[in-house]
């Protein structure tokens, strides 16, 4: 089968993609362009970016390098630079595999089904126009507009259990106290959902279809509206 190899330029990537070479795979290497600017050190770094391509070129194997580096700024180094400020001591590498090595680096199976047109008139939820060739129902499970990519998924991974929001506007004398039972509802023709509201967001009793970035959300008590706000 066709598998992408995360390449590092370090011993174990390098290793695995020859294993995985050697057992008759058809291997490409991707390596992740994390830093960026004077103080271009550290991991994956433009060095490391060359010792990768130098072992994919040993190996005999297509290298891409993905420029990830505003995503490794917000979610590692930003927080490992606040961790500090407020004396504690962090550890980067948990973050940057939580968040890049098995988040951004671009879903479950790495495979790529299709072409948009434009990522901006995607949205979470979309099943249609995102590519053919799956045998079920492809949805749009994330939309990440810097990096031009689309994350698609089964019915199942659309799912939430907790709906956060922004803008908030009460129109009944504020907002429910926490734990309130309440009635959601995110679209004009969307069932209206049982749920609670937890001081901050919405929770549903059951998993629900997560709805798109952006979107109102309105919180009801029976039939009297209480509020609503944007779907953070």
């Amino acid at each position: 089968m066709r598998v992408l190899a995360a390449l590092s330029g370090g011993v174990d990537s390098s290793v695995a993609a020859a294993v995985l070479l050697a057992e008759g795979h058809d291997v490409v290497a991707v390596t992740m362009k994390l830093w960026g600017g004077a103080q271009d050190s550290g991991c994956c770094s433009v060095g490391d970016v060359e010792d990768a391509r130098r072992v994919a070129q040993q190996l005999g194997i297509a290298h891409h390098v993905f420029n990830f580096t505003d995503e490794f700024d917000m979610h590692v180094v930003a927080p490992y630079a606040d961790a500090h400020a407020a004396g504690r001591t962090p550890n980067p590498c948990v973050d940057c595999n939580r968040h890049l090595k098995f988040d951004r680096l671009v879903d479950a199976t790495g495979t790529e089904v299709g072409r948009v047109p434009a990522i901006e008139l995607i949205t979470v939820g979309q099943r249609r126009g995102l590519g053919g060739g799956a045998r079920e129902r492809q949805y749009a499970v994330a939309v990440d507009v810097p990096t031009r990519t689309v994350r698609v998924g089964g019915l199942d991974e659309l799912g939430t259990a907790r709906v956060e929001l922004d803008d908030l506007t009460w129109t009944s004398g504020g907002a429910p106290r926490a734990g309130a039972v309440v009635t959601v509802q995110a679209s004009a023709h969307g069932p209206a959902l049982a749920a609670r509201w937890d001081g901050e967001a919405v929770c549903y009793d059951r998993p629900a279809r997560r709805p798109a970035p952006g979107q109102a959300l309105v919180v009801y008590d029976g039939d009297e509206v209480l509020g609503g706000g944007t779907v953070r």
